[in-house]
């Protein structure tokens, strides 16, 4: 098991790099203020109307960071640090937030695959590791026709998870062009401040490269266990 943790050491160490210079870009941009005075609230609203979309509210979530769109209750969920503030990092979260929006609107193909994967996703991601402990444990108690049949079951529990993370990728990064392109089109920010609003989006996007690959690197270490080669 120790490759395990290893490799789990690994994954948690970039995901950390990369989570802090996410923190640290939002918070150098955070202080690069819109000189067209738009709140990230209004920021929304206004993207919204200029795509036609108006059953969709933009509300306040509390938190950092928590900024997401519900396709269910069809609300943008801004995090209190973007809904009022008027800086590059908020105008680039809220049309980013507003770019799924426009997904949902316009049947955006892998929107639709990742929503319909969500119900088998959320119940397999809590518990695939026990099934797939379960399974291993079970190996090495020598009993490796079961145990193998086990490890099989959560080693395709968490591949949903994987494939999950993967399709997330042209998601994000579709919304994150979607805004961005609003963005410079409708003349909301300046050159400076478009660049700051592309670099944050350009750091938001890694950390879910991070996640898949992350995903990726330990479905196959368990993959690699169950044919044998730890």
């Amino acid at each position: 098991m120790m490759g395990y943790y290893i490799l789990i050491g690994a994954i948690m160490l970039v995901s950390w790099y990369v989570g802090h210079k996410l923190k640290t870009k939002f918070k150098k941009y955070s202080k690069v203020h819109l000189e067209n005075g738009m709140s990230g609230a209004e920021i929304a609203r206004k993207m919204l109307e200029d795509n036609g979309i108006y059953d969709v509210k933009v509300i306040s979530t509390p938190g950092q960071l928590t900024d997401h769109y519900d396709p269910q209750k069809k609300t943008v969920n801004l995090s209190e640090s973007v809904y009022a503030q008027r800086n590059a990092a908020a105008a680039a979260v809220a049309a980013h937030e507003c770019g799924h929006a426009v997904q949902h609107a316009k049947a955006y193909s892998w929107l639709k695959m990742r929503s319909n994967l969500v119900p088998m996703v959320s119940i397999a991601s809590k518990y695939s590791q026990f099934v797939i402990m379960g399974g291993i444990i079970l190996m090495v108690m020598n009993l490796a026709g079961v145990g193998q049949t086990v490890l099989l079951v959560g080693i395709v529990m968490f591949g949903l998870g994987t494939l999950f993370s993967f399709i997330t990728l042209p998601v994000e990064y579709d919304a994150s062009n979607r805004a961005l392109a609003w963005l410079k089109t409708e003349n909301i920010v300046t050159p400076q401040e478009y660049e700051g609003s592309k670099d944050s989006l350009k750091w938001a996007a890694r950390t879910y490269v991070v996640a898949a690959v992350g995903s990726l690197a330990t479905l196959l270490y368990f993959v690699g266990i169950f044919l044998g080669r730890d």
